[in-house]
């Protein structure tokens, strides 16, 4: 799972190679090992914008001030696929928010990820974790590409720009900066499943930084 500054990079490794250490989804079939039991999600929030399920019970995504997002994701139209744009949103904060926490068990994402997607997303959350590191700045989302079929299933692909994206480590309050470069620009390509709520959860997930569709 490709997604955040490239916290191994920091360290020891280039970032394309710290981010692909922590892939998520990544067509291995291994990751399906690593299951993850379903989380109560606690307090709930208000229903995405779009979504087909306003009764769905999600939780509450609250992440601090330091981190802002902008989503370039126009409304289609189409009550089935502004449902996919809208909880992949609140997917993407829910990961941030479990960094924040320093909890890779956190009960929000676990809401929106399942089966091979939730155990990559554990293992990539987990890595911040053990490196006391958190994420800061700002992320663009963008180029949106969302299909819906009638057996309940969706796919999404869509660029992120990490350029103004940050870690952080807890125990200084340091935060590395990197400059931007074709690496900055990230592509993923989703796929989800409607569950019995009516949420879009994600399955699986594969990205590619440094893509040529994503580039400015």
């Amino acid at each position: 799972m490709k997604r955040r500054p490239g916290l191994v990079a920091a360290i020891t490794l280039t970032a394309a190679a710290a981010l692909s250490l922590t892939a998520c989804g990544s067509g291995d079939s291994s990751n399906d090992k690593h299951k993850i039991a379903g989380a109560d999600t606690g307090s709930a929030s208000p229903s995405p914008s779009g979504s087909s399920s306003p009764k769905a019970d999600r939780p509450t995504i609250d992440v601090p001030p330091d981190l802002s997002y902008t989503f370039d994701w126009p409304k289609t139209g189409d009550p089935e696929k502004d449902a996919v744009l809208a909880d992949s949103k609140e997917s993407i904060k829910a990961v941030d928010l479990a960094i924040v926490h320093q909890n890779a068990l956190d009960k929000a994402y676990l809401y929106y990820y399942e089966g091979e997607a939730a155990a990559g997303t554990q293992k990539f959350i987990q890595n911040y974790v053990d490196h006391k590191a958190s994420i800061t700045g700002s992320y663009r989302f963008y180029a949106p590409q969302v299909a819906v079929d009638k057996d309940g299933t969706a796919s999404f692909t869509y660029c992120e720009d990490q350029g103004k994206a940050y870690v952080k480590y807890l125990q200084t309050n340091k935060v590395k900066k990197t400059g931007v470069s074709a690496k900055s620009y990230v592509i993923y390509h989703t796929s989800l499943t409607k569950n019995g709520e009516g949420v879009w959860v994600i399955r699986k997930m594969i990205s590619q930084s440094g893509s040529a569709e994503c580039q400015p």
